[in-house]
């Protein structure tokens, strides 16, 4: 991984070469979903790499014997809708027993400002690591508006994860979350005058549901 100013880029390479697939026009919803999954689970390797263990005792077939487990509470999972979804659906793979919340959000096409018309969270995030799902970081309006909602509502321990993040979206990120870790699978260009990352994987949400 490259660690530099609060983004980590999960240079993995079944992860970049996963992103290679989704990024092409060829590749077909139901394929796109299926990367997708794929390559949150190997997300959430990394975003999830630093939780605390402590140790219990457990009895094995042969003996008793002390093993690891989470100190803490399971984290939070928060979805961005729509888009959100197809991360969280390959997080929750690894940890079901997580909580999840859920905020939708969408970018007015004019000011590219967000504008929140969901909101369902745990009351217990302030307790909890909280991780905070959209595949893109493209403009950062939407990110930066969530995370604002999450805070307000008590959440501390806070990183964000998304697929593609572009220069100006961190930019806007950390001038708003400096506290905030970023993952993400690629640091891509630049965005383009509709607010779209470049060279990008298109519109993630349009891709993941079949629709326009």
């Amino acid at each position: 991984m490259n660690m530099s100013a609060n983004v980590i880029v999960v240079e993995h390479p079944l992860v970049q070469v996963k992103l290679t697939q989704m990024r092409s026009k060829e590749t077909a919803t139901p394929d796109f979903r299926r990367l997708l999954k794929e390559i949150s689970h190997l997300l959430a390797y990394e975003v999830t790499r630093d939780l605390v263990l402590t140790e219990r005792e457990v009895e094995t077939p042969v003996e008793r014997a002390m093993c690891p487990v989470l100190r803490d509470l399971e984290p939070c999972f928060i979805s961005i809708l729509r888009a959100g979804n197809g991360i969280l659906d390959g997080m929750m793979d690894l940890l079901p027993s997580a909580r999840v919340g859920h905020v939708g959000l969408y970018r007015d096409h004019e000011t590219l400002e967000a504008i929140e018309y969901y909101y369902k969270v745990p009351t217990d995030m302030a307790d909890r690591e909280v991780i905070v799902v959209d595949p893109m970081l493209a403009t950062g309006h939407t990110a930066v508006a969530a995370i604002d909602r999450l805070k307000k509502d008590g959440a501390k321990n806070i990183k964000f994860l998304c697929l593609l993040a572009a220069p100006e979206g961190i930019a806007e990120f950390q001038k708003g979350h400096p506290d905030v870790p970023v993952y993400t699978a690629s640091v891509d260009q630049k965005l383009n005058e509709h607010g779209y990352i470049v060279p990008g994987l298109g519109d993630a949400g349009d891709r993941i549901y079949g629709t326009k």
